[in-house]
């Protein structure tokens, strides 16, 4: 497993907001505005998270998704 400095909370955050734009890019997507309405919630969750309040370079939040990307591969699915 590859060392990664960010914290687990803002780990899941990501996750959860990579699943719900997934979900809501679905064509045949259902109860489009709860969609919405999460991913905003996640969004401000995953922008405003104390870990972004130190100084890390710009690419920080490039390397979180591309962390999820590799974690949800491993798993077998799409990022």
């Amino acid at each position: 497993m590859r060392f990664h400095p960010f914290p687990d909370d803002l780990v899941t955050a990501q996750r959860s907001w990579t699943d719900t734009y997934e979900e809501l890019a679905h064509p045949h997507a259902t109860d489009t505005t709860r969609l919405r309405r999460r991913l905003l919630h996640l969004s401000a969750q995953v922008h405003f998270h104390p870990y972004w309040a130190h100084p890390h370079p710009a690419a920080g939040r490039r390397e979180l998704r591309a962390l999820v990307r590799e974690q949800r591969a491993r798993e077998g699915r799409a990022a």
